[in-house]
């Protein structure tokens, strides 16, 4: 399965508190911070979720 790297590009101050929580549940803590997780069908619907906060990338 695809690996993707997120990173965290806009802050969560302001954002409602879903949006807080998916960005936490996804390991995010601080702009710039990054994670690298599988492209699993609940991660992708997370991502989509706060991609107005969030940067994308694939990785291998």
């Amino acid at each position: 399965m695809a690996r993707i790297q997120i990173t965290l590009v806009r802050s969560v101050i302001g954002q409602k508190p879903k949006a807080r929580g998916t960005v936490r549940s996804l390991g995010l803590r601080k702009i710039g911070s990054s994670t690298v997780q599988e492209a699993s069908p609940q991660i992708l619907g997370m991502v989509n979720a706060v991609r107005h906060l969030v940067q994308t990338k694939e990785v291998e």
